[in-house]
């Protein structure tokens, strides 16, 4: 399946310039996903619940600690995250503890991935790309340390910053990476969205995107985070 899988997010990528609703660029803007204002209209109250997760920072999962695969741009302890959903798999303690901004999540049509990924100070993320343009990166900005200019993204060669409240939406098939160049945790709310696409394309993305929760990259990531989840709860005892 995984040959197969490939060559059809590759058929994909290659009809997205004629099927995609958004177009194809390097970045969007959030007058293309309606939802996006209403992220950005409860930002506080999502900041609110990261506050309460981000006491216990030190004990959330290294980003490769839940997808191994991840383990080329993600080999420390600066990386952190905090899942809600990805593929299929829906983290119930996480969202227990998070309840209004799953509230807003579920409003989000073709939600994939949805976690606050979280940046220790003195973090690089190398530069990297995603392979499946059938997807659409967004990102929240929740917390963004001081000076701006040495917590910023560049993706194909473009600089972008973060800025509280707002929303970031780009295209993660294009080479990017990031730093964290401050003394101060950069934390988003990041999205995965099924790239709006036209029929019968859209179609063809939908069941890719459905395969992709069951596959092996997925299924571990998946014993992995329920791992944590009940090491996290026996510490939290």
């Amino acid at each position: 399946m995984g040959n197969t899988l490939t060559e059809v997010v590759k058929f994909i990528e290659s009809k997205v310039p004629e099927y995609s609703i958004v177009g194809e660029s390097v970045f969007f803007s959030k007058e293309q996903f309606p939802w996006a204002e209403r992220l950005e209209a409860n930002w506080q109250v999502i900041r609110k619940e990261l506050d309460q997760v981000m006491e216990y920072a030190d004990a959330l999962p290294n980003f490769q600690d839940i997808s191994p695969r991840q383990h080329r741009i993600a080999n420390d302890d600066r990386w952190k995250t905090f899942f809600f959903w990805a593929f299929g798999f829906r983290s119930e303690p996480n969202c227990k503890r998070c309840p209004e901004t799953v509230k807003l999540l579920e409003t989000i049509p073709g939600l994939k991935v949805a976690f606050f990924s979280i940046l220790a100070p003195g973090k690089h993320i190398p530069l990297h790309r995603g392979k499946h343009k059938g997807l659409i990166r967004y990102h929240l900005a929740l917390k963004v340390p001081e000076p701006r200019e040495n917590c910023r993204i560049e993706i194909n060669g473009q600089t972008a910053y973060w800025e509280e409240g707002k929303s970031l939406i780009f295209d993660d098939t294009y080479y990017h990476q990031v730093w964290n160049d401050t003394d101060d945790y950069r934390v988003v709310l990041f999205l995965d969205i099924a790239r709006p696409l036209r029929f019968p394309m859209s179609l063809v993305n939908w069941t890719v995107n459905s395969i992709l929760g069951y596959t092996p990259v997925i299924q571990v990531a998946r014993g992995n985070h329920q791992t944590w989840e009940k090491q996290f709860e026996e510490m939290l005892k």
